[in-house]
């Protein structure tokens, strides 16, 4: 980032658009100063004499004269005498503050060009502009956040069920990072006496025991394995599920996509192949976010739309968390279905027997005895609850409790984890196989390092750069 942390850095930190509240922040040194040439409080008191952390009802306005701290003018445009608004504003002293900075918070009404004209002039009274991130990038600076929390602060934005909700909110209390820090603690400790030992391999001094190395190594490996194995349910949390509808035309998955959205999304006709492109539309699933993904049916075809549709099925297909095949259950298998049910053996999928409310439905095939098989009706809706419910269970494990269970969501944990699995696997290899402490230490250092990144206590400026660039400007 341009800068650094002596800047006083200003964004709008509310959304783009109009609201009844908007709010400009300021964090860095001279927040107080910079603010003051916006701020009056109604009180008649300077913003500078104010109490952290207390309310004030002030008049934000464009400074009538006077120079800019650049040595500029104020443009005033059409505002004379240059009243703009009313705003409550609040300072909070470093470090009781997101940033551990001295912040002021200035809350007007949420007006695109309020907001603008306050910002503008805070940049023109000294700040500068906040780039993507800034904000939460110094609290982690300032050591008010780890970078475990920090994104957690994106998660819990970007959260779209309550599930992922409360996945982000355990990480921003910490309690990832603490599991995290307990384990490489240990492994600090491990590391200490080894090296140790190499240093002082003449001197009649006791050192860590063979079994009690091995003891809390293969300790420290069971915690990252149990968090590593959480990484592909904590991933469906935070991002929502994909779940894609296959089966041959006409057997009835648009008409299952509308029955699950509870609305006429797809349309449905009696010609088959009428679903040439993929539909996407998600619902909440007991606090969890699915997208439902129709696809075009599966069968050989001259026409060269239907082909790029059936591409594009066999494309989400292979991207999909789990897949629902749906079935025609009044009639035998075909020769399509069985190709289909042998293509998604090996993956997580159901099966579902459509049209089940009509009488003339036939016997399930003996081949269905190895699949999780439903019988579902898209036109009365019979058994689209428990094909709900069964999803759920599939999709996360039912002893699993979003608001007690620490979880992996992010894809950079996950591979921090699994590297300093490898390390910790080398390491107790090498231990019990009695070698010498200098390859032991190698190995437990990259362990400990790997789960440094994620809280941070190991880091880079790429890493950062990478992580809080997604963030948007104001926060």
């Amino acid at each position: 980032m341009q800068g650094g942390l002596d800047d006083t850095i200003c964004a709008i930190a509310t959304p783009i658009g109009e609201g009844g509240i908007g709010i400009v922040r300021l964090s860095g040194p001279h927040s107080l100063a910079v603010a003051s040439y916006v701020v009056r409080l109604r009180s008649g008191y300077p913003l500078s004499s104010v109490d952290s952390h207390t309310l004030h009802l002030a008049d934000l306005v464009i400074p009538p004269s006077g120079k800019r701290k650049d040595g500029g003018a104020f443009q005033q445009g059409l505002f004379q005498p240059n009243l703009l608004d009313e705003a409550l504003v609040v300072y909070m002293k470093a470090p009781r503050s997101f940033t551990a900075e001295d912040v002021v918070e200035i809350q007007s009404h949420g007006g695109a060009l309020v907001l603008g004209m306050v910002c503008r002039v805070c940049i023109e009274s000294g700040a500068r502009m906040a780039e993507p991130g800034e904000f939460t990038k110094r609290a982690f600076l300032n050591g008010r956040l780890d970078l475990s929390q920090a994104e957690a602060v994106l998660d819990t934005i970007r959260a779209t069920s309550s599930a992922g909700l409360l996945v982000a909110q355990r990480q921003l209390r910490g309690d990832l990072a603490r599991e995290i820090e307990q384990s490489r603690a240990s492994l600090l400790t491990v590391l200490a006496h080894v090296e140790a030992g190499i240093d002082f391999v003449g001197e009649d001094i006791s050192f860590l025991q063979r079994d009690e190395l091995i003891r809390i190594v293969t300790e420290a490996c069971g915690v990252v394995q149990k968090l590593e194995a959480t990484a592909q349910e904590g991933r469906i949390l935070r991002e929502g599920a994909r779940i894609v509808i296959l089966g041959r035309p006409n057997v009835g998955k648009s008409s299952l996509l509308n029955c699950f959205l509870k609305e006429e999304r797809a349309i449905v006709t009696a010609i088959a192949g009428t679903t040439r492109d993929v539909i996407e539309e998600s619902i909440d699933l007991d606090g969890m976010m699915i997208r439902l993904i129709d696809t075009a049916g599966m069968r050989d075809t001259d026409d060269v739309v239907e082909q790029e549709g059936i591409k594009r099925a066999r494309v989400a297909q292979g991207e999909a968390d789990l897949l629902l095949v749906v079935l025609d259950g009044t009639m035998p298998l075909t020769i399509d279905d069985r190709a289909l049910l042998s293509a998604v053996r090996d993956r997580k999928h159901m099966v579902l027997l459509n049209k089940a409310d009509l009488a003339d439905t036939v016997p399930r095939d003996f081949v269905l005895a190895d699949y999780p098989t439903y019988a579902v009706s898209a036109k009365t809706g019979l058994g689209i609850e428990a094909v709900k419910a069964a999803l759920r269970t599939q999709l996360v494990s039912g002893c699993f409790d979003a608001a007690a269970s620490v979880m992996v969501t992010n894809v950079r944990h996950r591979d921090a984890l699994r590297r300093a699995g490898e390390s910790l696997g080398q390491a107790l290899e090498s231990v019990q196989c009695g070698m010498a402490g200098e390859l032991v230490s190698i190995d437990v250092r990259a362990a400990a390092d790997a789960l440094g990144e994620i809280t941070g206590a190991i880091t880079t400026d790429e890493i950062l750069g990478r992580i809080f660039s997604e963030f948007c400007i104001g926060k």
